[in-house]
């Protein structure tokens, strides 16, 4: 490795360059996918566990009868009440533990709450407590995941095109949420416990991979400091000026030389790791989190509620069966990987993290709508307009939790604190999980009064999310306006 940081010819350390990004973002694609996959059974199981349709009757106690909808939002309630408080705290230990080793006893720890709860199944066990309690273990320790990816990638990628970059690489959660569906809903005839048991093996896999070959740093391979990477970047044709300045978000002017600007590891290890309260007050980071907290509770309902929004929803007259009703749910995540894409991609472009934010957020609405409407016409309507709620619903959602997180936890304002970014990454996401907790719980009550009521909540939810980003967007605009009088 002494050949990559002193060789004077560029091509080594390109092509060596190449390899490990390539690396890290397969590793850690395949790790926030496998944390997903380990997510989706308890939404392919509900039909199973609630009661029939139909009839009411039938269901796997304590989830049956009348109130088996309220038990199973319930369940969501444990899961993602304690991902939202262990976000908090997963974001200051991934600023100050080895994130390899946080994030494969993340993973590890989260395939075996997974399979504990398909365990249910196999020992007849009809505690909601023992469910209960699953859950809130397998919320905390799924906690770990994101703030922990979004650093490793954050290393290893400068500002430029980074919203395509991550845009690409946060489709993880819709491939993960399809993974885990198909898994799940593959084995369902067997008895929902394998539902269970296929993803958490799998999300035990992949976090042994990541243990033994994830490189968390470019300084563990000889490139020195972080921004020598961006450096490497810029030299061989990888600069740009895609990304929303720092001007447009609110922020400061100085922040275009990648992700940590510290000049040696000395450096980077004496600087303090910034305080919850003090990342809070960021430039950007209230409204950006104030705006995923309803952005991800619409999100994170279809996640939990949409296999069952289905089985519950005649399509062109016909129920269908719950194999059939998990594996259609893909579609919405299919959409999303679109969404997340495009997201980035159109934020690059326009240089506006906020003004695309409030563009799929708008185009959402008239779509939520237009799929309860007629969503249930024909089968070629369902799919068509749930592939296109899930294209504007994840776009934003995807689009915050990566570029504008990574945006905001490297700004000028924290001064080349390095170790800001997981903390700020955890603050954003733990803020829209709180949201995402309360959809998923609210919808377990509302269903039952109808599910006109359910779409209401998504699109009243939309609306707030676009209120909260107007003065960003305005001063993007603002930004481009005086951009253009400068030059003309």
């Amino acid at each position: 490795m002494e050949t990559l940081t002193q060789s004077p010819s560029p091509s080594p350390n390109r092509r060596s360059l190449i390899y490990y990004q390539i690396s890290v973002l397969l590793l850690t694609y395949s790790a926030y996918a496998s944390f997903h996959a380990s997510r989706k059974p308890p939404s392919i199981v509900k039909p199973a566990l609630g009661p029939d349709p139909s009839d009411g009757t039938g269901g796997w106690p304590p989830f049956d009868g009348f109130r088996g909808p309220h038990r199973l939002g319930e369940l969501d309630l444990a899961f993602l009440s304690s991902y939202s408080a262990g976000m908090y705290f997963a974001g200051h230990a991934g600023d100050r533990l080895d994130l390899r080793l946080l994030l494969s006893a993340g993973m590890l720890f989260s395939g075996a709450s997974t399979i504990a709860f398909g365990l249910g199944f196999f020992f007849k066990i009809h505690r909601l407590t023992f469910f209960v309690a699953v859950q809130v273990f397998a919320g905390l320790f799924n906690s770990i995941g994101w703030p922990c990816v979004v650093s490793v990638v954050g290393n290893w990628f400068g500002r430029s095109r980074r919203g395509l970059i991550m845009g690409v690489w946060s489709s993880h959660t819709s491939i993960g949420n399809i993974l885990g569906s198909v898994m799940a809903s593959s084995v369902l005839e067997f008895g929902w416990g394998w539902s269970f048991m296929l993803p958490g093996l799998f999300i035990v896999v992949v976090g042994v991979f990541v243990w033994g070959f994830l490189v968390v740093d470019p300084r563990e391979v000889g490139f020195g400091a972080p921004e020598a990477v961006t450096e490497i970047e810029m030299n061989h044709g990888g600069g740009g000026s895609g990304g929303c300045s720092g001007e447009c978000l609110g922020l400061g002017d100085g922040e275009e030389m990648g992700l940590l600007e510290s000049s040696s590891k000395a450096e980077v290890d004496s600087v303090k790791a910034i305080g919850f309260f003090e990342a809070w007050r960021l430039p950007g980071v209230a409204a950006f989190a104030l705006c995923l907290f309803f952005s991800k509770l619409v999100a994170f309902t279809f996640l939990y509620w949409l296999p069952f929004y289905i089985r519950h929803t005649a399509v062109a007259g016909v129920h269908l069966s719950q194999k059939t009703a998990g594996m259609l749910s893909t579609i919405f995540d299919l959409g999303g990987v679109l969404g997340g894409i495009s997201a980035g991609f159109l934020s690059d472009g326009i240089n506006a993290r906020a003004v695309t934010s409030i563009i799929f957020l708008v185009c959402s609405i008239p779509v939520l709508i237009i799929y309860r409407i007629y969503g249930s016409i024909s089968m070629s309507f369902n799919i068509s307009l749930m592939f296109l709620s899930g294209y504007f619903v994840n776009g934003p959602y995807s689009l915050i939790t990566t570029a504008v997180a990574t945006d905001l936890g490297t700004q000028d304002s924290v001064k080349g604190n390095s170790r800001a970014l997981a903390t700020v990454t955890a603050i954003i996401d733990a803020t829209g999980s709180v949201g995402a907790t309360l959809g998923p719980l609210l919808t377990g009550y509302i269903s039952t009064r109808g599910w006109n009521s359910v779409f209401f909540m998504l699109v009243s939810a939309n609306s707030l999310a676009i209120i909260f980003l107007i003065h960003l967007a305005k001063a993007e605009i603002t930004s481009k306006l005086n951009e253009t009088r400068l030059v003309s």
